[in-house]
């Protein structure tokens, strides 16, 4: 249920809250007191369109909060799928709207605007004064028959999503495929040199790393050289080097050793330095050997490094892709020199995922007749709640042509209005007011079936009066029972079926904006 909207610096609103009651809620008044204001202030709060004109004039930023108090188990359950926990029951939904941009947060935490919408789906059902203009597109008819229907749909439209996607991508691969004798052969040619290009290279996985490091020491083979020849000279076996120094150290330091523990210790770890460096000058002086680099093997390495590097800014930038490239070409070559027999298992995948396409299709089509009677019954029962005596609701199906990702079902909302008269497409038989009162009639059922607990209308009795506009506010009353509803309206006949207290609360609300708009002005 919806219990309070907040709003900050929007139009002419500086700020306002207004308190809502379970039940019926009325928000009337004439026209410029402020009731479209409240309604879009909503529609921002759920993720609706905001530009900076929104704006009060002179504000840095404008706020609208949405508070919700959320008892129903089920509605519960659809936010902790969002990862939304009520707090105390509560769920708070706000937009902070500045310069070309917002921020929204739910209970307090900023989240993406998709994620706020997801929520508000949940929480609260909007009918704008337009709305019914969409029942005349077949699209919605569809829309709203898998909307009822979706505990029992969800999962098989699911699956015929899948199957449909499987069965697109063989038709398109096998499309592909079916391509004249000419052009395969050119494609087999051109792929043969591609694999041959790389089969000749005869490359090795770390080749290229190896070679690399071996071009920067050829490359760097003199100062590699010098530096190595100088650190010898000091370290090897010669007059004033470290070698000569420390076999000095070790004769003065042997006679100390016979006399004292602490010296002797010394003197044993000055013998094994000294076994360590005899070590380190017989390895500089084999890596010594190695930085000697001949002509011909630089030349070599060089060639080598400049024909991977070759291979790889045409086929991947690593030897890993290369070749992976290569067996990719030399699976292609193996497909097209066995054609025939390719093309039959391609026609035999289009043909397995076409069959298991056809029959979620035909589970999906199946469940949703079966709903449609049900909700043939509830709106038709609906329409004659609301003045629509001799009614005649029905769904007709029809099949497309084609497979679609939502199954193969062309749904068409078909009514009679008078007695005796065949049921006929919904466009070409309802008025503006009679589709606003069928979309009310929808709205009614389709609330019961989504549990979404708080309902708003926006003058949804506009261009009705007497008799019908009495059976309008009457419905209101009775969805009122069962959910929270919202109503925007001129007609005194919904207004009575109110709360006095509520609309006396608006009427305040009401003169309090028209003083603003006069002192704005």
């Amino acid at each position: 249920m919806l219990q309070s909207l907040h709003v900050k610096n929007l139009a002419l609103i500086e700020e306002a809250e207004v308190e809502w009651k379970e039940g019926l809620n009325i928000l009337t008044g004439e026209t410029g007191a402020g009731k479209s204001l409240l309604l879009g202030s909503v529609h921002l709060a759920l993720g609706g369109k905001y530009s900076a004109a929104m704006l009060r004039e002179g504000a840095d930023y404008g706020l609208v909060e949405l508070v919700f108090y959320v008892c129903d188990p089920r509605q519960q359950k659809k936010l902790e799928r969002l990862e939304i926990v009520p707090e105390d029951g509560i769920v708070a939904l706000s937009r902070k709207l500045m310069d070309g941009r917002s921020i929204s947060r739910i209970n307090g935490e900023m989240v993406p605007i998709g994620r706020l919408k997801e929520a508000a789906e949940i929480l609260i059902d909007i009918h704008g004064q337009h709305e019914h203009q969409s029942l005349l597109y077949k699209k919605k008819h569809l829309e709203i028959l898998d909307a009822y229907a979706k505990d029992e749909a969800e999962s098989v439209k699911k699956q015929v999503r899948e199957a449909y996607q499987i069965y697109r991508e063989a038709v398109r691969v096998l499309e592909e495929a079916d391509k004249g004798e000419a052009d395969r052969k050119k494609e087999e040619d051109f792929l043969s040199f591609e694999a041959e290009e790389i089969r000749e290279a005869a490359l090795i996985l770390g080749e290229d790393e190896e070679l690399e490091s071996l071009y920067r020491r050829m490359t760097n083979s003199k100062k590699i050289a010098d530096s190595v020849n100088e650190a010898y000279l000091y370290t090897s076996e010669g007059g004033g080097n470290a070698s000569e120094a420390l076999s000095r150290a070790i004769r003065a330091l042997s006679e100390a050793s016979e006399y004292d523990d602490r010296a002797a210790q010394l003197y044993g770890q000055l013998v094994e330095v000294d076994s360590l460096l005899n070590d380190f000058n017989r390895e500089l002086a084999d890596y010594s050997k190695t930085c000697e680099f001949s002509d011909e093997e630089f030349y070599e390495t060089e060639n080598r490094l400049n024909e991977i590097n070759h291979l790889k800014t045409k086929y991947g930038d690593t030897i890993e892709k290369i070749l992976d490239y290569c067996a990719s070409r030399e699976e292609r070559i193996g497909i097209l020199e066995d054609f025939d027999n390719y093309i039959l298992r391609l026609k035999d995948q289009c043909a397995k995922a076409e069959e298991v396409l056809r029959q979620s299709t035909a589970r999906l089509t199946k469940i949703r007749k079966k709903q449609a009677k049900i909700l043939e019954e509830a709106i038709e029962e609906g329409l004659k709640d609301l003045n629509f005596e001799n009614v005649k609701f029905r769904i007709q199906f029809e099949s497309t042509k084609d497979y679609t990702a939502e199954g193969m079902d062309d749904i068409e909302f078909m009514i009679s209005l008078n007695p005796g008269q065949p049921v006929k497409p919904l466009a070409g038989v309802a008025s503006g007011g009679e589709l606003s009162r069928i979309m009310l009639a929808i709205k009614t059922v389709m609330a019961k079936r989504d549990d979404i607990e708080t309902l708003i209308f926006d003058e949804i009795d506009v261009g009705i009066s007497g008799r019908t506009a009495q059976k309008v506010s009457e419905k209101m009353a009775l969805i009122g029972k069962k959910h929270q509803v919202i109503c925007i309206t001129h007609l005194a006949q919904t207004r009575c079926h109110g709360r006095p207290s509520l609309h006396d609360r608006e009427v305040y609300e009401e003169r309090r904006y028209k003083d603003q708009h006069r002192t704005a002005g």
